[in-house]
């Protein structure tokens, strides 16, 4: 049977000791990700925001031996939503400085004044990122919990848009069955998702 998932409280616990790989393991597939694509939609090319992602990744290891949760001081993260927007801030200014050979010099003043849609505020790229990736995780976490053609119908339904019918016949299922199959997977995972939020929450 799989190890219990680490809490956000532990995970950050653990990643103080820099010699503890698992904690760290745990901590790229959840927060790496996350840095990479925010970066990405704020107009980072695929190397720039891979070199980002790194460089707050360095930073979370340079400071992580002085972590020390203070829930007034906010949660842990706001501090990397912060320091992730301050480096891309810091890169695109930095690009406004340097020749471009092609390219719109105008490009990154205007999207820096673009406004965030007031519906989202200004952190909301951020947060879909960061549930994408807790998405993601928690499907990794459960998917064992089901059998394999429970699993299909659900993917094959809820990921990948096709047809109940479809799918049914393909995995010689009724279309009922394969919407029983997709509720009892979401179900589990908007309770797994709901849990890693909470255990989020309670830092």
């Amino acid at each position: 049977m799989a190890e219990p998932p680490l809490t956000r409280v532990t995970l950050l616990a653990r990643i103080r000791d820099g010699r503890d790989g698992d904690a760290w393991q745990e901590f790229v597939q959840i927060y790496g990700p996350v840095v990479y694509r925010f970066a990405r939609n704020r107009g980072l090319q695929d190397a720039d925001a891979a070199d980002l992602m790194q460089d707050v990744l360095r930073s979370v290891a340079r400071n992580a031996p002085r972590m020390e949760y203070d829930p007034a001081r906010g949660t842990f993260r706001g501090w990397l939503y912060t320091v992730t927007r301050n480096k891309i801030y810091n890169f695109l200014n930095g690009q406004r400085h340097r020749p471009r050979g092609t390219g719109d010099s105008d490009a990154h003043e205007r999207l820096d004044a673009t406004p965030a849609r007031e519906e989202d505020g200004p952190d909301a790229d951020w947060e879909r990122e960061y549930q994408r990736r807790l998405t993601a995780r928690a499907m990794e976490r459960v998917q064992e919990e089901f059998q394999p053609a429970t699993w299909q119908a659900f993917w094959q339904t809820a990921v990948d848009g096709r047809p109940a019918a479809e799918v049914g016949a393909g995995l010689k299922m009724t279309p009922g069955a394969v919407y029983v199959a997709k509720s009892r997977v979401l179900a589990r995972l908007r309770d797994e998702v709901k849990k890693m939020m909470d255990e989020e929450e309670a830092q």
